[in-house]
């Protein structure tokens, strides 16, 4: 699955870096006809967590798997067909929808198939697509000093390529046994005829709530920075892609060992803590930046971008070990397809905070790191009784039956 999460983020990296410019001067599109076409497929894809969860539930994951990313397929091959918009947006949206649900079974995946470690396994699967990300960005970059229109079509059909390629490495992947599954063979118990439902799971909805503004980090590095450096005066705008390679460079570099520090539901839910000093910190010196001159502002600018990325490694070995520790076997993919909606959420209603961050000023970012800190801090203490009422692991006996 790791060759997988690779060669699927090489796609996305060639396609995401282009698709603006493919729409703008491919498709002869306006600016707002763009922006209307990325909100609407954006929105259609938050509804891709929750089904793609929901579906892993009833069926074999690596089956729900290969069909959509040979959904994915046939849309980024069919926005090669047509420049009529209504069409355009329509084969996005379901582009979106595919993407936002293969996201969560790959998860789900790892999840089933990795165990107690799974915190390490999604770890080095992060690095992976960091990694594949980063390459398929430098090759778009690199296609287009041709500057040709047909420079964009090949970046879209290696970007389909992507994902029929994945498609067969999938059908290569094992079946992993589903936890309910497992503890059923291991306590001759018969599995519950009704799985639980996450929308009717207060705790767990108000936990992915939280989720939605811990995961405003990525609104930063995709929009906030860029945006900051773009009307801040004197600032190179070079410096933009290169706090974004900065952001890819130390994810690759220290997701694994970082996630070493939340291999436990305890120490995980402890990371939150550190989490949150990191967000106050990354919104303080995005503030300072302002206030200084050129080399001040960059200076500080740079330890924003490794600051937020601190704070977005870390969250992302607390939401690996919660989303899943806070869900009942039974219900595993269901679960986790809620909790997708809070990075779905995030990328219609992040690009807003950022902006209004911006618009304030230097009180404006202070703010926005303090939101998010004690955002944090309520999930501390949010998730704090659900998990003292956790059952204990199983024993390495019985967990091992089959």
């Amino acid at each position: 699955m790791l060759g997988v999460t690779f060669i699927d983020r090489i796609g996305s990296g060639l396609w995401a870096s282009v698709s603006v410019l493919y729409f703008t001067y491919v498709s002869g599109l306006s600016v707002a006809e763009v922006g209307t076409l990325a909100a609407v497929s954006g929105a259609v894809g938050i509804a891709g967590a929750p089904l793609g969860g929901r579906l892993a539930d009833r069926f074999p994951v690596t089956r729900v798997l290969i069909a959509l990313q040979l959904l994915r397929a046939v849309a980024a091959f069919a926005l090669l067909t047509t420049d009529q918009y209504v069409l355009l947006i329509a084969f996005s949206a379901v582009g979106s929808l595919g993407d936002r649900a293969a996201s969560i079974l790959t998860k789900l995946y790892a999840t089933r198939v990795a165990g107690p470690d799974r915190v390490r396994y999604q770890a080095v699967n992060r690095t992976a697509s960091n990694a594949g990300w980063a390459l398929g960005g430098l090759a778009a970059a690199l296609a287009l000093t041709i500057g040709t229109t047909s420079v964009y079509r090949v970046l879209l059909t290696g970007d389909a390529l992507s994902f029929v390629a994945v498609a067969l490495l999938t059908l290569t992947c094992a079946e992993p046994p589903a936890p309910s599954d497992i503890t059923a063979t291991a306590t001759s118990e018969p599995r519950p005829r009704k799985p639980a439902s996450p929308w009717r799971d207060r705790t767990y909805l108000a936990y992915v709530a939280t989720e939605t503004v811990l995961s405003l980090d990525d609104a930063v590095f995709k929009v906030g920075l860029p945006l900051w450096i773009a009307h801040r005066h004197g600032l190179p705008h070079s410096l933009a892609p290169l706090l974004l390679v900065l952001n890819n460079v130390m994810v690759v570099a220290f997701q694994v060992p970082l996630a070493r520090l939340g291999t436990t539901t305890a120490a995980a839910r402890s990371l939150l803590i550190p989490l949150s000093v990191a967000f106050a910190l990354g919104g303080v010196t995005m503030g300072i930046s302002a206030t200084g001159g050129t080399v001040q502002a960059t200076c500080l600018l740079i330890v924003s971008a490794v600051v937020f990325t601190l704070a977005e490694m870390l969250h992302a070995t607390v939401a690996w070990e919660l989303s899943v520790a806070l869900a009942p076997d039974t219900a595993q993919g269901a679960y986790l397809g809620v909790h997708g909606l809070a990075q779905s959420s995030q990328r219609t209603l992040g690009p807003f905070a950022v902006t209004a961050a911006i618009a304030t000023g230097p009180l404006g970012w202070t703010a926005f790191g303090a939101a998010i800190a004690l955002t944090g801090v309520l999930q501390h203490r949010l998730v704090r009784d659900r998990l003292h009422r956790l059952p204990a692991p199983a024993s390495p006996a019985t967990s091992g039956k089959r």
